[in-house]
């Protein structure tokens, strides 16, 4: 019987509650698949931040590497962290370590979900930069405190980085409809956008059955609103993804449903994946979060793993379950509630 280590980071906020529910799901569906799931937890958070001084131990990126995937399930708690010192602290560490560059965000509506879009039907595959570009954490700041400070946050774009999330996206076109949509802001960003439209247009007479666009991200964020059916593959930079894939969730119905993957390509390094929502603070412990977005990201490690039939169980069931009408209003239906509905559709 096949074995996959998974370490599961659940993190702060509904973070712990929507990782249970994944488990429950993906247990339930590896039983069924003739697999296992050998899980480990780790107590990283802001809660342990408080404790220790630190998000994670110092050997936590090495204690990380001996498993085949991670499982987060949110992190953060300004009232006591500030945001970037627990996303510096933890997830941007994680994915700079193991090279996770190429950040998946479906978008698409579920059975029953209704957005706030005239139309439903889109399939929209977001790639986004996950190591460098404006995340890159190059800069500072001088004279704090004083009228002449100066704060500066370089962006960092490589060739080799652009080129590879680039190569990324045609691949995840081809293996689609053929169409891949490249996101820059060139008119505006005379360097690095310019160079990333210039990697584009070199790249693309290797895959001759992948149509190519270039959009600027104002009007990719119209289109994506206005006419989100004629979007198939689109590859963004860190920030620009980061900001798109948001606007993703909005349209497929709330953070709720977005699920996320931080990829290692090579698979010389464990790959994470995570519910895009974070750690809602305001509703944790009140067993209220939607676990749909973080279940769905489950699926997502299992075809990452290899289980394509379990993931693709999963997926199934999620579309089942809101075909019903559970889970597909903010408060309509308890996370235990959901979760039961999701395994009660894996069993069939």
């Amino acid at each position: 019987m096949t074995k996959h280590k998974i370490a599961l980071i659940p993190g702060d906020g509904i973070g712990t509650d929507v990782t249970d529910a994944t488990m429950k799901v993906l247990h339930a569906v590896a039983a069924n698949a003739g697999f296992t799931l050998e899980t480990e937890t780790f107590p990283w958070s802001c809660a342990h931040y408080q404790e220790t001084g630190a998000m994670m131990p110092e050997d936590g990126i090495e204690t990380l590497r001996a498993f085949d995937a991670i499982y987060l399930g949110a992190v953060g708690w300004p009232d006591t962290v500030p945001d970037a010192v627990s996303l510096h602290g933890l997830l941007l560490p994680i994915r700079k370590a193991f090279d996770q560059y190429a950040n998946i965000r479906p978008h698409r509506l579920l059975p029953g979900v209704e957005g706030p879009l005239k139309s439903g039907e889109f399939d929209i595959l977001c790639i986004r930069e996950n190591t460098e570009g404006e995340y890159a954490g190059a800069g500072g700041r001088v004279h704090q405190g004083r009228d002449n400070e100066v704060a500066v946050e370089t962006s960092i774009f490589t060739r080799k980085g652009v080129e590879r999330i680039l190569r990324f996206g045609f691949e995840q076109a081809r293996a689609r409809r053929g169409h891949l949509t490249s996101v820059t802001k060139s008119n505006a960003q005379k360097y690095s956008m310019v160079f990333w439209d210039e990697m584009t247009r070199i790249l693309a007479p290797e895959y001759p059955d992948v149509t190519v666009s270039h959009m600027h991200i104002d009007a990719m964020a119209a289109r994506m609103v206005m006419l989100p059916d004629t979007l198939d593959v689109v590859v963004a930079s860190n920030l620009f993804g980061d900001i798109l894939t948001d606007l993703g969730a909005a349209i497929q119905g709330g953070l709720g449903f977005a699920a996320s993957a931080n990829i290692c390509p090579d698979r010389s390094a464990p790959s994470m994946f995570e519910p895009v929502h974070g750690s809602a603070p305001d509703i944790a412990g009140q067993g209220i979060a939607n676990p749909i977005a973080a279940i769905w990201s489950g699926a997502m490690m299992l075809h990452h793993l290899g289980e394509t039939t379990a993931a693709e169980t999963v997926e199934r069931a999620l579309a089942a379950t809101t075909g019903q009408g559970i889970g597909v209003r903010p408060g309509s239906h308890g996370t235990d509630e959901i979760t039961g509905a999701v395994i009660s559709a894996v069993k069939g």
